[in-house]
């Protein structure tokens, strides 16, 4: 009888725990091909924004990466003393803080653009079954946001 009172709090019945663990193996699996690059996986999905828009505010940035602005900013604040990114406040609302790709982040596009193919290529998933995956991921992002 105990047991079925504590079922829920087992480790097993928890969805949050496989996609925790996939999410560090995969992180795991892509930091070789990052570090060629220089950066880290945060950067990485931060540059993939930037390589598609070339220029975006930060909460917009934010907004794409499920990340707040205290991690934001010094994930950009190294990018930029990289050379990857410039960080300046808009000319037409002071409080909106543009970030724009530089020509050495674009280069970095063309040296990661086997880090897809080479990190899927571990995924132990059909085409179908990781498309799949992908589109119910997305779903359960869309959390109820009343708290």
């Amino acid at each position: 009888m105990e047991d079925k009172k504590y079922a829920a709090l087992k480790l097993e019945n928890q969805l949050c725990f496989p996609l925790y663990a996939c999410s560090r193996e995969f992180i795991k699996r892509y930091k070789p091909y990052l570090d060629r690059l220089d950066l880290t996986y945060t950067q990485y999905i931060a540059m993939m924004v930037m390589w598609e828009r070339r220029q975006v505010n930060v909460k917009e940035l934010g907004e794409c990466l499920y990340l707040d602005s205290g991690t934001l900013t010094p994930l950009l604040k190294k990018m930029e003393q990289k050379g990857y990114v410039a960080r300046a406040r808009s000319e037409k609302d002071e409080r909106n803080l543009i970030v724009t790709v530089t020509d050495a982040g674009m280069a970095l596009r063309d040296q990661a653009l086997d880090i897809p193919a080479a990190v899927g290529a571990c995924v132990n998933l059909t085409h179908e079954e990781a498309a799949t995956l992908y589109s119910l991921l997305y779903k359960a992002l869309a959390f109820d946001n009343e708290e």
